[in-house]
């Protein structure tokens, strides 16, 4: 009997929750970005929801409930879609954000999220080496190849670079994306030139696909 009225309250709580997430939902897609990084990518993107005025139930952020490794990554999404999908809220598009830096599943999952069959809803953004590049984008077009050095690697060498221009920069900073706003234009167009640089050249370090996700965010909100 416990077990039952346990489970009806389960059931219960869960049909309020969606109900409440329906109400709440504006007309466009509802997005699912799950990030490898616990603070920094996770606060970046909240901040931009939030300056772009995009509704929490349509646009959910993750970072910290999952590992920092991409299989891991790409593993909560998956979680987290199926879960939303079979209770009637699914998720329009999924975006994985990952590093490649020094992980040994960074080719394995951006392989499995270009495989999969809904092509149109699965998404692997990457930086390399990490996510700081992205950041350095905003003050300088860097086409600097970084290579891991003995006690040094390439992601502790980007950030070096990094605070030369950032110097109060940290990995928990807040407000990073707000701080950002005046040269996001900039960084943009330098990610988007520096990319297809990098696959003209059959490399991708260094390169970035954050301006990808950004820019779908800004446009989602949007009237057309």
């Amino acid at each position: 009997m416990g077990t039952d009225n346990l489970f009806k309250k389960r059931k219960a709580r869960k049909t309020r929750d969606l109900k409440r997430k329906t109400e709440n939902k504006a007309p466009y897609g509802r997005v699912l970005i799950v990030c490898e990084g616990s603070k920094t990518e996770p606060g970046y993107f909240k901040d931009l929801r939030d300056y772009y005025q995009l509704k929490t139930a349509n646009i959910e952020i993750c970072g910290e409930e999952c590992d920092s490794s991409p299989s891991k990554v790409l593993q909560y999404a998956e979680q987290l879609y199926h879960e939303e999908k079979n209770v009637g809220n699914p998720f329009d598009r999924v975006y994985c954000v990952f590093d490649k830096d020094t992980h040994t599943t960074y080719t394995s999952t951006v392989d499995a999220i270009n495989r999969k069959r809904e092509k149109n809803k699965w998404f692997a953004i990457t930086s390399i080496p990490s996510f700081e590049y992205w950041v350095l984008l905003h003050f300088f077009a860097s086409t600097k190849p970084y290579q891991p050095l003995p006690g040094n690697s390439a992601a502790n060498q980007l950030l070096s670079e990094l605070l030369t221009y950032l110097p109060e920069y940290s990995k928990d900073q807040k407000g990073l994306f707000i701080q950002l706003v005046p040269q996001l234009e900039f960084a943009k167009q330098n990610a988007i030139r520096l990319l297809k640089a990098a696959e003209v050249n059959g490399t991708d370090n260094p390169s970035t696909r954050v301006h990808e996700l950004v820019e779908y965010l800004q446009n989602l909100n949007r009237p057309h």
